[in-house]
């Protein structure tokens, strides 16, 4: 058993096992030294012993007596330690066997505890990233253009108000569900979208990200076919689908229109159409259920060339009317420069940047630069371009912005 071995373990069992944990001590932090300790005990005994049949199980029941071990060495300054400690002894007695069966699928208990409507909307997307999905406080800090100590404080802030207002870890029950599922719906679509297109980094995509985001969408489908759930599980469905297409073998960042659509996954673009006409039946489709319409324009359309982009406006401009977001008004404007030419997407865009809106989002400034190239206004387009690149902070996205600004600066007329 190498350093390489537990590692792997870690990326692919430690957020479940972390979700286990905080079910069974009743407290994040506590369940993260555990976490972390069991882990170091495993990398010890494993590399003499031999991974175990079921090292998600170990892991569990290593670091559930870890925490007990932790508890009892302060237990004579806490009296609390030593009725957690008591009720952890107890649990562990009455569910000796952590096997697959017995241990249940905590990552959904965790998601609503994380979005507790208890907790301020920027908390519970910050906890969900940090505690469902492990990114770091740094990561979630960019992925939200905010500093880092802001996110931990966040963090902090909502563990303490899980704990002192004792809020249940439990999925709610089904009179619950409909109002607790607007904010579980809206983090599990900001954790695809970091995995989708990673914020930073060396990577186009983070897989683990977006597969885990589909994964808990499946399970709140299960549990509650809302239509926006639905809808939101069709759209992640048709945009994984192009993951193998959306980058070279050397990790470069390649576009939409450049793609090889033959490398596009056909089961999750058949499932996500599906999916989308399901909708189209029961007739009302929210602002989740219309990115999967528009996606599904593009999963239908065998190139580029063939896209119905007058579709694909008309439903961006529905969008806009129940989602006003300045994000959804720049995909609009790049839509209407494939359906009506860059000229008027280029407006829409001018609008925007003079209104102030998104004037530190890269991707605003690297359609309003491929506009002003296609228009063969080049020193615009490398003004726009140079902004995109300071903004930038994925490393792929970086070499495509520096590849366009040499490219324009190769054909500018001598």
């Amino acid at each position: 058993m190498t350093r390489t071995d537990i590692d792997a373990v870690y990326r692919t069992e430690s957020r479940r096992v972390l979700a286990t944990l905080i079910r069974l001590l009743r407290d994040f932090d506590l369940a993260e030294e555990a976490m972390n300790e069991a882990f170091v005990a495993a990398a010890e005994q494993w590399r003499r012993d031999g991974v175990p049949g079921n090292p998600r199980a170990w892991l569990v029941s290593a670091g559930r007596f870890k925490a007990i071990d932790r508890l009892r060495r302060g237990a004579r300054f806490d009296a609390l330690a030593t009725e957690l400690a008591l009720q952890i002894e107890a649990d562990a007695e009455s569910h000796p066997d952590m096997d697959d069966d017995a241990i249940p699928d905590d990552r959904l208990r965790l998601i609503f505890t994380c979005c507790h409507p208890a907790l301020p909307p920027d908390a519970q997307v910050a906890l969900t990233l940090r505690e469902v999905c492990g990114l770091t406080t740094e990561e979630i800090a960019r992925a939200f253009l905010v500093s880092t100590p802001t996110i931990a404080q966040r963090i902090v802030r909502a563990k303490a108000r899980i704990r002192d207002q004792r809020l249940p870890y439990v999925v709610p029950e089904s009179a619950e569900l409909p109002d607790r599922l607007d904010a579980v719906v809206r983090v599990v679509y900001l954790v695809f979208n970091e995995g989708y297109s990673a914020s930073s980094g060396d990577a186009v995509t983070r897989a683990d990200l977006s597969g885990e985001a589909i994964r808990l969408c499946r399970l709140l489908v299960a549990l509650l076919p809302d239509p926006e759930a639905i809808g939101l599980l069709a759209l992640m469905l048709l945009h994984e689908s192009r993951r193998h297409a959306r980058a070279t073998p050397d990790g470069d960042l390649i576009l939409l229109p450049d793609q090889d659509r033959t490398l596009w996954d056909r089961d999750l673009v058949a499932e996500g159409l599906s999916l989308v006409a399901r909708l189209s039946a029961v007739g009302r489709i929210g602002p989740y259920g219309l990115q999967a319409s528009i996606a599904a324009v593009h999963a239908s359309s065998a190139t580029s060339e063939a896209t119905d982009w007058g579709e694909v406006v008309r439903l961006y401009a529905a969008l806009r009317r129940i989602e006003p977001s300045p994000v959804v008004a720049l995909n609009h404007a790049a839509a209407m420069s494939f359906q009506c030419g860059p000229e008027a997407g280029l407006a829409l865009m001018e609008a925007m940047a003079a209104e102030g809106h998104l004037s530190e989002y890269h991707l605003l400034h690297s359609a309003r630069a491929d506009l002003l190239r296609r228009l063969g206004r080049i020193d615009e387009a490398q003004a726009a371009y140079i902004r995109a690149l300071e903004l930038a902070r994925q490393a792929p996205e970086r070499r495509f912005l520096s590849r366009r600004l040499a490219e324009i600066g190769r054909s500018r007329p001598v």
